[in-house]
């Protein structure tokens, strides 16, 4: 089952495994990650693997924070992501009410004829990547337009997504500095001139009388670009891989649409997009015999909880009719991923294009799958699919 993910290791399951074994909270002078968060740089670190650990710390807002204090904080610090209560509530309180379930629903016709018009592109070449030609324009093109990003500034929407997970602190600290100038000509000229999108929207939210601050809006744009479209990404070229590998289960879907749901979450357990978040002790703790202090981070490696034998049967199996799949995929508590909703949305509008058009595609196992870049996301940098 999955061999040609498992065996390639594209994904750290045996030491996963491993870790929550012997090791399930380990104590560390470094991050152990190839390129350091500048923010982190300085501190101490422990690497939680286990399920139980990790949905207690992602809960726990009150010994655990999502704020780093960093001295040079750029947007993104300022956004949901990087808050505690009582800003977080605040800050989810004003993105909702331009980010709305309702605003979604109404991208699913827009969905729907985007990924048929990018499956018309490649249906005469009888074959794509399934990465560049169908997982990444879609999202991008999904976030842009809720946005109102002008069409031609899509690539360089990809160019900063990519930035933004890739690991390198110049880069990613470049890259903010260009989106917050960027977001905030069009914030302020969306002020002058309202349209229907959702940045005009997050200008005129407010809670009590207040409204966004404008690095609050920035770091809101650049976290949706980010969950928005690097999630949804790497959760559609992973489906596509999975089922690859367990053709029985992609014609069971075929079969019965309504499989598809629940596929779509094994998905999120199996191949996790987010495979690590962090936080920051806020005072001092102990978990499960180990005392951890103030000042502290924590490394919440949730691609090990999603695979955690005390929580799921069989965790190594990619089972679509796995009930139940209390995956942390989204994370857990407060700040329960806001763009959930939109990310299962696009890759279940995204799949069935490909049930509809080319149910019989194969990946070409003659080109290696390698990892995009990035510890804290898991993905592809390409997918070679033949369609026919």
């Amino acid at each position: 089952m999955m061999k040609w993910i498992q065996e390639l290791e594209v994904l750290p399951l045996s030491h996963y495994k491993t870790m929550r074994s012997e090791s399930p909270l380990l104590w560390s002078e470094s991050s152990l990650l190839r390129s350091e968060n500048p923010q982190l740089l300085g501190g101490t670190f422990w690497h939680a693997y286990r399920y139980d650990h990790i949905k207690r710390i992602f809960a726990d807002y009150n010994h655990f924070s999502s704020e780093l204090r960093s001295e040079d904080k750029r947007p993104i610090e300022y956004s949901i992501l990087r808050t505690d209560p009582q800003k977080h509530s605040q800050l989810r309180t004003l993105v909702s009410q331009a980010f709305t379930p309702r605003s979604i629903e109404k991208m699913i016709p827009r969905i729907e004829a985007l990924a048929d018009e990018l499956l018309d592109k490649v249906e005469s070449k009888g074959r794509m990547d399934a990465v560049q030609d169908f997982a990444v324009p879609l999202p991008i093109i999904v976030i842009a337009e809720m946005l109102g990003i002008p069409v031609h500034d899509r690539d360089q929407f990809r160019e900063w997504s990519e930035a933004l997970v890739s690991g390198d602190i110049d880069r990613n600290s470049n890259c903010q500095k260009e989106m917050a100038v960027y977001f905030e000509a069009i914030a302020e000229e969306r002020r002058r001139n309202p349209q229907d999108d959702l940045i005009t929207r997050l200008v005129h939210a407010t809670s009590d009388g207040e409204p966004l601050s404008p690095f609050e809006l920035i770091g809101f744009c650049i976290l949706l670009l980010v969950a928005g479209n690097e999630t949804t990404t790497n959760l559609l070229s992973s489906a596509l891989a999975c089922f690859d590998s367990e053709r029985i289960a992609w014609d069971d879907i075929r079969s019965d649409r309504s499989l598809l749901p629940g596929a779509i979450e094994e998905v999120l357990r199996f191949t996790s997009p987010v495979q690590l978040m962090f936080r920051r002790v806020k005072k001092d703790v102990e978990v499960d015999g180990m005392m951890l202090t103030e000042g502290q981070f924590v490394m919440l490696w949730i691609g090990s909880a999603n695979h955690d034998e005390s929580v799921f049967e069989q965790p190594d199996l990619f089972h679509i009719r796995r009930q139940p799949n209390p995956h942390l995929a989204f994370g857990h508590g407060i700040h329960f991923c806001l763009g959930a909703q939109l990310a299962r949305l696009e890759a279940r509008i995204a799949l069935n294009a490909m049930l509809d058009r080319f149910p019989n595609y194969q990946c070409d196992h003659s080109k290696p799958l390698k990892r995009i870049q990035s510890e804290f996301m898991f993905g592809f940098e390409s997918l070679p699919i033949i369609l026919t």
